[in-house]
């Protein structure tokens, strides 16, 4: 059975509405994609790292308690579980701060089995971060060398702005580790000050991956693949209650497309047809807009059920 393997942050989020905290849920931008196909039957694994505490057991729990393997999750000595506070706004987006132990980043875990056809899922500041940078490429690495398949999602925040010039090399080695990237106007207008799809396809993704999707809230998603092939997919209409996790669900429907259209190593390298991407971004959106429809970070265990393979 194909494995999706995520490396990523976890964090509890502390969800705020009109200045009044009104839930606090296990997340991560990883971790909730993973916590999504986890409910759909898929066969994943999470590595990762979570503090010595209440809220770190927490996590681990919630992980295996939603058919994740959280084996090659680390927990340290003395370390502290990463906090976010995500305030939602009279449009139900969110606006985040992050407090987070840093000093204790510090990624250690036994590089899992990967083979041809699997797929790996990074992204976000974890995904760039020099302290743990050696440990996130030789995964890549691995992943690369056995033929899996690699999914990246840029995902990076304005909290990190200045950190830009300093991640920007982890960045394009990550764009050219990839397979399929996947980008917001909000990571773009932080990295670059770019906005348009097909600017920044062409000056700064195209070089290094040339299956490129963008998504820019409620307008349309806009696709970018070989031989100047283009496509927008216009976004579901939904009624929001949160979009936190609107993102990272896209990226787990879109990689439960590929594994439900049982799209495999053979097909990125030939290129998938539009069909295959017409599939796979239907189910992306789907994730994405039943996410939108609870303050949760993931998809309903009822949508899962229904969704298993």
């Amino acid at each position: 059975m194909r494995k999706i393997i995520g490396i990523g942050e976890t964090v509890l989020d502390i969800i705020f509405k009109d200045d009044k905290p009104i839930g606090a849920v296990p997340g991560g931008s990883t971790f909730n994609a993973i916590i999504s196909l986890g409910r759909c039957g898929t066969n994943c694994t999470f590595i990762s790292e979570a503090g010595n505490d209440r809220v770190g057991k927490m996590i681990l729990d919630f992980l295996r308690d939603n058919g994740v393997n959280a084996d090659d999750v680390s927990v340290f000595p003395e370390s502290k579980s990463p906090l976010s506070l995500a305030f939602l706004n009279e449009n139900n987006d969110a606006e985040y701060i992050f407090y987070k132990d840093h000093p204790h980043d510090q990624l250690d875990f036994v590089y899992p089995e990967i083979n041809r056809d699997d797929i790996i899922l990074f992204g976000s500041f974890y995904a760039v971060n020099p302290v743990i940078r050696q440990q996130v490429a030789g995964l890549l690495e691995r992943a690369k060398e056995a033929g899996a398949i690699i999914y990246y999602d840029v995902n990076f925040r304005p909290s990190h702005k200045n950190d830009v010039i300093k991640i920007k090399p982890n960045l394009l080695d990550n764009l050219e580790f990839a397979d399929i990237v996947r980008g917001s106007r909000d990571d773009f207008e932080t990295l670059y000050n770019m906005s348009d799809a097909e600017k920044i396809y062409r000056s700064e993704v195209a070089f290094y991956c040339r299956k490129f999707i963008f998504t820019n809230g409620a307008l349309p998603v806009e696709l970018f693949a070989e031989d100047g092939f283009r496509k927008s997919y216009p976004a579901h209409e939904v009624s929001t209650v949160s979009t936190i996790g609107a993102g990272d669900n896209f990226n787990a429907g879109l990689i439960f497309g590929m594994i439900k259209n049982d799209i495999r190593r053979e097909d990125i390298d030939n290129g998938l047809t539009v069909e295959q991407w017409d599939s796979i971004i239907a189910s992306a959106q789907e994730f994405s807009a039943e996410c939108c429809q609870d303050i949760y970070n993931y998809v309903s265990v009822e949508f899962g059920k229904k969704k298993k393979i």
